[in-house]
């Protein structure tokens, strides 16, 4: 057997002999490797999920204004559009060559602070999120007429709507907003957690949204003028304008054509954004959060590492005997270096691997969790490439942690060892 092997085998033994002490020691580890892994996990999930909150989507379309604004009012329905989009000129885009299909969006009304999505059938079959996911149905059937309903799964949940119910649309997102009191809708589908935007949302047709607005004028009822809801079929109900145009391309390599194309059109002026490029841009402005995280987890995981290093420090005393012994029998000073080096990092080796197994249950167990109750998309996957290097960080800082009192071990004579005073 080699001295190495030796070495090590001995150390493997005398870790046990102390397993109560080192466990507490790598319980603490594993919890550093814990958290550590775990915010870089939740981190890049995150992301991905935020940026992949639509996929598939090569174009948003609207009206000139701020790119960012219009991206966030689009996908997450944050914010206010800045102008409308005439319904004759998102036809034209729509029929552009290259454009594959184009989803029509009409937004500004709302349902006890969740908003109402005008919209086709289009939406249904093409929307897509996080890595090309389709829509599908937990409950129901999308809309068909005017005055139905589909509602996200979170706006069903936390409403406590169901299928035959009938709601009433709001003018507008505040409180005090009026209500479209005279056309009530009949909720027909209920939509499957997503984990994005369209959660919250509810989704009807542009006519129905036209409808509920026939007798209004510049946001506000026609004085003397109601139309009850089993007449407005007798009037125009093409929209006049939408909010946005969710554009899907038959070849992606013609998005920047198609960008340049639409924003330099004669007549109404338009804004095409990348949604993908835009939403990136924007998590990079809420990078300060990640390096917070990163640091409260670094600064515990160095909690881990002194924990470490000071327990190792204070068992020395108590075996500077043993030590001594393994002196008298031959050990070189290299050895008693190597052997408390080897016990450091296969202590900080086993931590860290218990911490990723850690990681990993918890990933099985909550994940769908997370998915359902926050729309945060927490999968069990192999660990990134980054994950692997702040595991291997915590294993070789640990093992440098280990070299302080091993360092000092060497340093220790075989007649000081071997004394009996103290």
């Amino acid at each position: 057997m080699s001295r190495l092997a030796c070495l090590a085998r001995l150390a493997v033994r005398s870790a046990w002999n102390r397993r109560g002490t080192l466990a507490l020691i790598m319980v603490s580890i594993a919890l550093s490797t814990f958290l550590l892994a775990g915010l870089e996990r939740i981190r890049s999930q995150a992301r991905a999920g935020f940026v992949q909150a639509i996929s598939g989507t090569d174009l948003v379309v609207g009206a000139r204004g701020s790119q960012l604004q219009l991206v966030l009012y689009a996908v997450f329905h944050l914010g206010a559009a800045s102008n409308n989009l005439g319904w004759d000129t998102a036809r034209a885009v729509a029929s552009l060559p290259g454009v594959a299909w184009a989803i029509p969006l009409s937004m500004g009304d709302s349902h006890r602070g969740h908003p109402v999505v005008g919209t086709d059938g289009t939406f249904f079959e093409r929307y897509k999120f996080r890595r090309n996911q389709s829509l599908s149905l937990a409950a129901g059937r999308p809309f068909e007429e005017l005055f139905e309903v589909t509602l996200g799964s979170e706006t069903a949940a936390g409403l406590g709507l169901k299928l035959g119910d009938r709601l009433t649309l709001t003018h507008g997102l505040g409180e005090q907003a009026p209500e479209h009191a005279d056309k009530p809708f009949v909720v027909v589908g209920i939509l499957a957690p997503t984990g994005s935007p369209v959660d919250r949302s509810l989704y009807v047709s542009l006519e129905s949204l036209e409808a509920v607005h026939v007798d209004w004028r510049g946001g506000a009822p026609v004085r003397g003028f109601h139309v009850p809801a089993d007449m407005v079929k007798k009037f125009n109900l093409t929209p006049k304008s939408i909010t946005a145009l969710l554009v899907g391309l038959e070849n992606r390599r013609s998005v920047f054509r198609l960008q340049r194309e639409i924003n330099g059109r004669p007549g109404e002026a338009l804004t095409a954004v990348m949604p993908g490029v835009a939403l990136d841009q924007l998590w990079r402005l809420l990078g300060g959060g990640e390096k917070i995280l990163f640091l409260v987890s670094a600064l515990v995981t160095a909690v881990g590492l002194m924990g470490l290093i000071s327990s190792v420090l204070a068992g020395l005393g108590e075996r500077r005997r043993e030590l001594a012994v393994l002196r008298s029998l031959g050990a070189r000073p290299s050895d008693v270096l190597i052997l408390l080096s080897l016990e450091s990092l296969m202590l900080t080796t086993a931590g860290a691997l218990a911490g990723v197994a850690a990681l990993a249950a918890a990933l099985a167990v909550l994940g769908p969790l997370a998915a359902d109750a926050y729309g945060l998309p927490l999968t069990l996957s192999p660990p990134t490439a980054r994950e692997g290097l702040l595991v291997g960080a915590v294993v070789a800082a640990g093992f440098l942690a280990g070299l302080a009192p091993a360092v000092r071990a060497y340093f220790l004579s075989l007649a000081d060892g071997l004394s009996t005073s103290t």
